[in-house]
């Protein structure tokens, strides 16, 4: 199996990221810290494992990672340079 055939999008994870902000994340904005391409989250390129890792699909790189444990959640959203919330 190859790394292509593991991935996602975006829209995969719309239910956790519901969870996590209390709103529909799909649709949201964000700006890649690494290229600078503009999009919507459920355009993320999304590769679920271990924890979730989502990548600009302009660029591949990390965006955001997302990891869950018993109790908590932990949240990397490095990668995003900007984040729209309506």
């Amino acid at each position: 199996m190859e790394m292509r055939d593991l991935k996602l999008d975006g829209n995969a994870i719309g239910g956790l990221m519901l969870e996590l902000f209390g709103s529909d994340m799909t649709g949201a904005g964000s700006v890649c810290a690494g290229c600078g391409a503009h999009g919507e989250m459920a355009r993320l390129d999304v590769y679920v494992g271990a924890g979730i890792v989502g990548r600009c699909c302009h660029c591949e790189a990390v965006m955001i990672r997302i990891v869950q444990g018993r109790d908590r959640t932990w949240l990397d959203l490095s990668g995003v340079a900007s984040l729209e919330l309506s």
